[in-house]
């Protein structure tokens, strides 16, 4: 067995590996870290995407909130997880294009703000 740190979408994480089958061969070092993208912007205001495909269980905004960067605007449930949607920027809702119970694809548009 052997004991590997893995980094997962800025997470560190530490696995614990066993050899089945050992090839050989050389491993690409890996491309230099992307910064986090902007918030994505459609000229009409910024968008929070779906970070992740699921059932969207709820949307705690309403059109004409005032919302802060990193507050939790929605929940997407995604393999009986629930995970929080945080706002991407501060703003004010403009509009909410996703439904509570509907199913979301990663990168859906979820809310617009102004």
């Amino acid at each position: 067995m052997k004991i590997y740190k893995v980094k997962v979408n800025g997470k560190l994480f530490e696995v614990e590996l066993e050899a089945v089958e050992e090839v050989k061969g050389s491993v690409k070092p890996a491309a230099v870290e992307e910064k986090p993208a902007a918030p994505a912007s459609n000229g009409e205001g910024t968008n929070v995407l779906a970070p992740i495909a699921g059932k969207l269980l709820d949307i705690k905004v309403k059109v004409g909130d005032a919302v802060k960067k990193g507050e939790i605007v929605a929940v997407i449930e995604a393999m009986k997880l629930e995970n929080e949607v945080p706002s991407t920027a501060d703003g004010i809702v403009k509009e909410v294009k996703a439904s509570k119970g509907n199913a979301v694809n990663n990168g859906d548009v979820l809310i617009v703000l102004g």
